[in-house]
């Protein structure tokens, strides 16, 4: 070996290693609640040793495994880390279904960002993924340095919450892939043109095998929850968005019924005033999947 081979191979990591590095880590951690303990899984990317930590957090009844491509796009730059909130993915059900709700989402996050023994971190939120986060980051002291909030603000509307609440926990039995990948499609249709491959991905993640065929991988439970208070309105919390002192990114898509285009504008003057951008093309809510999506997030994160 040479003298300049020995001091590349110092400085970098065998090729084992960078495979190692680069592929997906399934782990999980243990979290308390009101009525005892439970495990949150999770997906990990990039170099375990990164302290740059980037936290990427889905929707009411999506899972992780919806941000392997920004996993993937982001991992040399952070270790990227995907929770299955609890109830949902590989993550356990609670046996009391009232104790989903934001108060324990939270306190499972700081469970999991004292595992990963990160000081600070960056956050991609994803509807409910986004309320989590921005909960998080406007708590005094907060670990969150640097917000995402995807197409999600600080009002949610009654149209996309009766929307919502007429599928979720509601899901049949599908007696094959097939079939469950066409109500995927069907009630995810505001995520846009995906490609089928991307459909199949998004299915793949979202059921699971039993007796007769397959079925969705969270606790219908939630369902019982989400619909548990009347809507009689819009839910606004303005004051949660306010406490946000970090650099913010709120996107939209164009055509959501979640996040409107109003409140994105008036997020972008007050609280953090966060940055703003639409997608055109999607409604509820942007996945991440296609590259221009996914250029916003980067560019936005490794801003200096």
């Amino acid at each position: 070996m040479s003298l300049l081979e020995a001091v590349r191979s110092f400085f970098q990591p065998p090729q084992s290693a960078q495979k190692r590095h680069a592929g997906v880590r399934e782990r999980s951690v243990q979290c308390i609640g009101p009525h005892g303990l439970h495990r949150m899984a999770y997906t990990e990317w990039g170099d375990p040793a990164n302290r740059k930590v980037l936290v990427c957090a889905h929707g009411l009844t999506r899972n992780g495994r919806d941000f392997d491509d920004l996993a993937r796009a982001l991992l040399d730059e952070y270790r990227v880390v995907c929770p299955d909130v609890v109830g949902r993915g590989r993550s356990d059900w609670l046996g009391v279904k009232a104790d989903y709700g934001f108060p324990l989402y939270v306190s499972d996050m700081v469970t999991l960002l004292a595992r990963l023994n990160a000081d600070t971190v960056h956050w991609v939120g994803t509807s409910m993924g986004g309320i989590i986060g921005m909960l998080l980051a406007g708590l005094p002291r907060s670990p969150v340095s640097r917000l995402v909030l995807n197409d999600v603000g600080p009002v949610i509307t009654a149209v996309s919450l009766r929307r919502i609440g007429e599928y979720v926990g509601r899901a049949p039995k599908f007696p094959s892939m097939a079939a469950a990948e066409a109500w995927i499609r069907e009630v995810s249709a505001p995520f846009g043109a995906l490609t089928d491959a991307q459909w199949e991905h998004l299915t793949r993640y979202s059921v699971r095998p039993v007796e007769g065929g397959f079925s969705m991988v969270y606790d219908p439970g939630i369902g019982e929850v989400f619909r548990s208070t009347p809507i009689i309105g819009d839910l606004e919390m303005w004051d949660a968005y306010k406490a946000v002192r970090c650099p913010t990114l709120a996107l939209r898509g164009a055509e959501s019924d979640l996040l409107e285009s109003s409140t994105l504008q008036k997020m972008s003057e007050v609280g953090p005033c966060a940055q703003i951008a639409e997608i055109p093309g999607v409604g509820h809510a942007p996945m991440f999947m296609d590259e221009a999506q996914i250029a916003l997030v980067r560019d936005f994160l490794l801003k200096p």
